[in-house]
């Protein structure tokens, strides 16, 4: 008996695994579902609650407002007044600018700020961010809208196509949102859209050099090969001197605000007003002189009057639906990643939760009451939630404000924006997206991942040397390549024990890690299964 007892404590101690219990089959694929896409458990408040409570917290969940606002007070309406006037200042010349940008009206950009941050300040979650057209989405629909339909030559048709694009990007929002699918956003990878704005960015810029530079004819491609063919063959008789100079001395005026801004937080208000300063300033200069007369384009009419009803001009018959479809959910999806990045941003910064998929639904929401109501598909804009969030904003009133004058411009002040040059409005573009170019995060990306910075690059110059279109199909491609090969190709380290620990690190990051002798011990960097398993197998 000693010596079976001596033999059975010199083997080694085996641990037996437990086999799980078994699942019905139907209770096994709801728990995976739930866990796919209810991970939250968002019904949980709802547990053991009287209907009336039950009412209560679902018009809650649906109007986030009707929760915080029971804690609003002056201290909070003061700071929301502020930021309000203040992104009001910035929006109303940029909305003007960013319509032009998108081949619309330059009323169809002041409706995109009046309805939409309305709809918003009830339905979304984020304290900070403010809505309204922006530059990379107006490029976007621009670009696309007129392979369709000549904006010139068929101006009524392009403008409903614009309202159907924006009906659809809404239905894609919302039903992401709604169906709890915003994790697939997140395929496009950061480097990708770093690269994708900052191409962007380029080609808004270079776009705007037609009305810096007082050009006529201009062309409509968005390459930078053809848009530079374009403004050298008329540098000796399509350029006007005196736009020139109205251009490019409010652009050196905006980017001093800017740095001005910059450098001093206190003054965050200069580069907030300085393009409503701009405008004023241009307008006066240009109806005193009539500088028009010289060849100076100008803005002309801007429709007084709030957003008139526009359900009747979206198609839902007819070749167009289809092609609205396809516009609207490209432009949705990147309203939509802009939106839930810059929501994300400032609720980290501030320390509170921000449901990504209520926001989705808010956002798509705004956009389907918009596409009724004369606008164009809007979203978060980062340099006016910036703005926002200096200017001291406590909660999504300040979205209200903004719109409040908007309504306020729409009413009483159009009418003053009639001699604005068209060179203004390019200079407040060209200083609005060059801060989309985030030299340091490029730079970043190069450092930390070669991958993701050739992704980001291709992204960068699929857009200014070919198409808008081409650019946001690269960066989707690189972002799923990547993916796969991550799947695929899981990264796989050698662990070795630390000496007097028992503790296993990489032995290439810990030198003074030690090998088992006898074992290989290796940690993959992936979940192991049919794709994966064979290239796991053969590395080692």
């Amino acid at each position: 008996m000693s010596s079976s007892r001596r033999h059975s404590e010199d083997l080694p101690y085996v641990h037996k695994v437990g086999v799980p219990p078994k699942q019905d089959l139907l209770k096994e694929f709801t728990d995976t579902l739930k866990e796919t896409f209810f991970a939250d458990d968002p019904l949980r408040p709802f547990t053991d609650q009287p209907r009336s409570r039950q009412f209560v917290l679902g018009l809650q969940s649906v109007f986030p407002i009707l929760e915080w606002g029971r804690d609003y007070n002056l201290t909070k309406l003061r700071g929301d007044l502020i930021a309000g006037f203040t992104i009001a200042s910035l929006c109303i010349p940029q909305d003007i600018a960013y319509a032009k940008l998108a081949n619309l009206a330059p009323q169809y950009g002041l409706y995109s700020s009046f309805v939409p941050p309305l709809i918003y300040a009830f339905m979304g979650s984020s304290r900070d961010i403010a809505i309204g057209p922006v530059a990379v989405v107006s490029l976007l629909i621009g670009t696309m809208l007129q392979n369709v339909t000549d904006p010139t030559e068929n101006e009524v048709e392009y403008r409903r196509l614009a309202f159907t694009a924006t009906f659809f990007a809404g239905i894609t929002q919302a039903t992401l949102g709604f169906f709890r699918l915003g994790f697939l956003i997140d395929f496009l990878s950061h480097a990708a859209i770093v690269g994708f704005m900052a191409g962007a960015a380029i080609t808004i810029a270079l776009q705007q050099l037609k009305g810096l530079l007082g050009i006529k004819k201009f062309t409509k491609k968005t390459d930078i090969i053809s848009v530079m063919r374009s403004v050298w063959s008329t540098v000796h008789h399509g350029w006007n001197w005196e736009t020139i100079v109205i251009g490019l001395s409010f652009l050196a005026f905006l980017l001093l605000a800017k740095y001005i801004g910059k450098k001093n937080k206190k003054l965050f208000w200069v580069p907030a007003i300085a393009p409503l300063i701009s405008v004023i300033l241009s307008t006066f200069f240009v109806h005193i002189t009539h500088a028009e007369k010289h060849g100076v384009q100008i803005v002309q009419h801007i429709r007084k009057g709030v957003n008139p009803p526009s359900l009747h001009e979206i198609y839902f018959t007819g070749g167009y639906v289809i092609k609205g479809f396809k516009i609207g959910v490209v432009v949705g999806l990147i309203a939509l990643t802009e939106a839930i990045a810059i929501g994300r941003t400032f609720a980290a910064m501030k320390g509170y939760q921000l449901d990504g998929n209520k926001e989705m639904v808010a956002l798509g929401t705004m956009n389907i009451v918009g596409s009724m109501t004369s606008c164009y598909v809007a979203t978060g804009s980062f340099s006016r939630s910036a703005v926002n969030n200096m200017a001291g904003c406590r909660t999504a009133v300040s979205n209200i404000v903004m719109s409040c004058i908007v309504l306020l411009t729409l009413e009483v002040i159009t009418p003053l924006f009639k001699y604005t040059p068209n060179a203004i409005l390019s200079s407040i573009i060209i200083s609005a997206v060059l801060s989309l170019i985030d030299i340091q995060a490029i730079v970043l990306i190069w450092k930390i991942d070669k991958f993701d910075f050739v992704a980001c690059m291709g992204a960068l110059f699929g857009v200014v040397f070919a198409s808008v279109e081409i650019g946001l199909l690269i960066a989707i491609s690189i972002s799923f390549i990547k993916i796969l090969l991550q799947v695929t190709r899981p990264r796989t380290t050698i662990l070795g024990k630390l000496p007097r620990t028992n503790i296993y690190r990489n032995i290439y990051q810990y030198p003074e890690a030690e090998k088992v002798p006898g074992i290989l011990i290796v940690r993959v960097d992936s979940a192991i299964y049919f794709s994966n398993s064979n290239y796991v197998k053969e590395r080692y």
